[in-house]
Order: C-alpha cells, then sequence, then structure tokens
C-alpha cells in the first residue's frame, strides 16, 4: 500500500541539487532514502548534493561504488551513503552494519533493490528516470509510511 506517491520533473543538474537541500532540511535519524534508477539517472547527483547540504564543513563526497559505504558525521545524525551494485545476496548488507544504520542514522541506499526483504518499511523510494530531454530527470516518490506526505509537503521542485 503507498500512502504517498508524487511525480515531479528536474530540469537540470542545478535543479536537482536544489531540490536534494530541500529534502535534506526534512530528513532526522532513522530516516531512509531509497535511490532507485538505472545507471546515469541521477542516483549519485542527489545524493551528493543532500549530503554537502547537510555538512558543516564542504567536503568532498564521493561515489561509494567501490567502498560501499560512505559516512559522514553531521551535527544531527551520521549520514550513510551506501552503493549496493556489486553486492549479490542480502546478507552482505547486514555484515556492513547498514541494517543497523537504519535505525539511528539518515541512509541513502542506491542500488535498493539489492537489500530484499531488509528494506525498511518506513523508507522513502525515489525513482529517477531519464527523459528525451538532455539533462532532465522524472522523479517519482513514494512510501507506504504516511510521515512522508508531512515531511515533504513544503517542497516544490
Amino acid at each position: 500500500m503507498t500512502a504517498f506517491s508524487r511525480t515531479i520533473s528536474l530540469n537540470s543538474p542545478a535543479e536537482t541539487q536544489a531540490f536534494a537541500a530541500q529534502v535534506a532540511t526534512t530528513l532526522s535519524p532513522g530516516d531512509v532514502l531509497l535511490l532507485e534508477g538505472s545507471i546515469g539517472a541521477g542516483k549519485t547527483h542527489f545524493a551528493r548534493n543532500l549530503i554537502q547540504s547537510l555538512l558543516p564543513v564542504m567536503e568532498d563526497v564521493p561515489s561509494p561504488t567501490f567502498t560501499l559505504v560512505q559516512v559522514y558525521d553531521c551535527p544531527s545524525s551520521e549520514i550513510w551513503h551506501a552503493d549496493l551494485y556489486r553486492l549479490s545476496a542480502p546478507d552482505e548488507v547486514v555484515e556492513l552494519g547498514l541494517t543497523d544504520a537504519f535505525e539511528d542514522a539518515i541512509c541513502l541506499v542506491e542500488w535498493p533493490d539489492r537489500l530484499a526483504e531488509l528494506a525498511p518499511e518506513n523508507a522513502l523510494t525515489l525513482r529517477f528516470e531519464l527523459s528525451q530531454q538532455e539533462e532532465h530527470r522524472v522523479l517519482t516518490m513514494s512510501a507506504s509510511s504516511p510521515k512522508w506526505a508531512k515531511k515533504l509537503e513544503g517542497i516544490a521542485a
């Protein structure tokens, strides 16, 4: 059951950056964002900008493709950025400590299909899709938890 669903257009990397910064202001420990989409759809760009907007001091935010997880310390919470593309089984997620982080950190998970049954029920799914127009993305947000409708109420792309 979907309690929240919304589709928006992101017409440029700058719009995606601004949207990520807006979403960041709504997040608190225990919030999980599941970032879906093909390679090049904008998942990492969104995650990088969201993380940078929460950091007290600007720092490089690399893609965790090879490290699998990058952890950042912010005033309100740790932020875990995971890229599960190279994982082959959900038990590898547990070994990374990601399921524990779901409880008390802000988590951004690229390739969340690798979580299988370990995906948190209260997560927000963001599906990025390429468009016919260059640099344009269509973003569909959905969640079964009603908390996301309230959290994202005043945010516009």
